[in-house]
């Protein structure tokens, strides 16, 4: 109710300014965690996730906030993308709101104050709840598969899981090290770059990729130790759009994005045969979405972009569906309906 008498007057703000006056105020949310059914507890890569729905990256960027998402009701928060080093990002305006469409355009470029600053927050906080920790190279780097190296080595003793985000379209020329020569390259520096005892690592493809794309990344991936797949990050794509902003570069998520990353989805789930988890992530909105996601192979899903239109308390509203979509199919907990 507060955020449907709020959301009017937050679209007159600039989005990017609305974002900031969001991270203000999630600072005051009293330390009320949640409870979750234990039905939804659910293993990945030797995590234990209380419920499969998460914030994706993207939102949190700086790790400001991560225990007052936990709080929103979040199974798991992913906060950056980081950099080795602060970065500006790309000139402003760079974030677009496509109300008609519920959809997001951004071209943010990795804008963050760097990754010691987000240790820092990190190392502060208490360890409870799984956050984990999105990192990327440096738009100016030289040599971006040791920026990747780097952030494995830093962020590692703060993180539950590391995801590398080599899927972003807002800074040139990332998305080529999804080439099959250039991500073997990097998934062996950062199979070296980790210790034994460090967090598992994620790695976030794109949804627009071919079928031969799809089997090289699973390859390399089972390959080189990678944990687990988030499917997908946004699209360069522009299936029909009604906003006035639709025109506008950058990164598509939201509701356009749903069917494509669906379908990313079942094409990773065939390609790997199960033999890595798969988290689900675009076009997320209602514990439908989700459940569709999970039946189709994810172990766990992502959102972002849903929580501009349908507010914070979205992530509770999909724990409580997926619960009775469980009872309804008869499955007694939601690992049994992955896939």
């Amino acid at each position: 109710m507060i955020f449907s008498a709020l959301r009017p007057l937050l679209f007159q703000l600039d989005p990017e300014r609305a974002h900031r006056l969001t991270i203000a105020g999630l600072r005051l949310l009293p330390a009320s965690p949640p409870s979750f059914d234990p039905r939804l507890t659910i293993e990945v890569a030797g995590l234990r996730f209380p419920s499969p729905v998460g914030l994706a990256a993207g939102f949190d960027k700086d790790a400001e906030v991560p225990d007052a998402m936990l709080r929103l009701g979040f199974g798991s928060v992913e906060i950056g993308t980081i950099t080795p080093l602060p970065q500006i990002g790309n000139p402003k305006p760079r974030l677009f709101r496509l109300a008609q469409d519920e959809a997001v355009i951004n071209r943010m470029g990795f804008n963050n104050s760097g990754q010691p600053v987000a240790h820092i927050r990190l190392a502060a906080r208490h360890r409870t709840g799984i956050v984990g920790v999105n990192i990327g190279a440096n738009k100016d780097a030289t040599d971006r598969i040791a920026d990747y190296a780097k952030g494995v080595h830093n962020m590692a003793d703060v993180a539950d899981y590391l995801t590398i985000n080599i899927s972003s379209p807002n800074t040139p020329g990332l998305r080529a090290l999804q080439d099959a020569g250039a991500l073997r390259e990097l998934l062996a520096a950062i199979q070296a770059a980790r210790s034994p005892n460090g967090p598992p690592v994620f790695l976030k493809v794109a949804p627009d990729l071919e079928p031969a794309d799809i089997d090289d990344i699973t390859r390399a991936a089972i390959d080189h130790g990678i944990n687990a797949l988030i499917v997908a990050n946004t699209t360069i794509s522009r299936p029909p759009l009604h906003s006035k902003d639709a025109g506008e570069s950058g990164g598509l998520s939201g509701a356009p994005l749903k069917t494509l990353a669906l379908e990313r989805l079942r094409d990773f789930r065939r390609a790997t045969g199960g033999q890595l988890p798969l988290i689900a992530a675009g076009g997320i909105a209602s514990a439908d979405d989700a459940y569709a996601r999970i039946r189709a192979g994810a172990s766990l899903i992502q959102l972002y972009s849903a929580l501009v239109y349908h507010g914070p308390g979205l992530a509770r509203r999909i724990t409580a569906g997926l619960l009775s979509r469980l009872d309804s199919d008869g499955f007694a907990t939601l690992t049994d309906a992955v896939g």
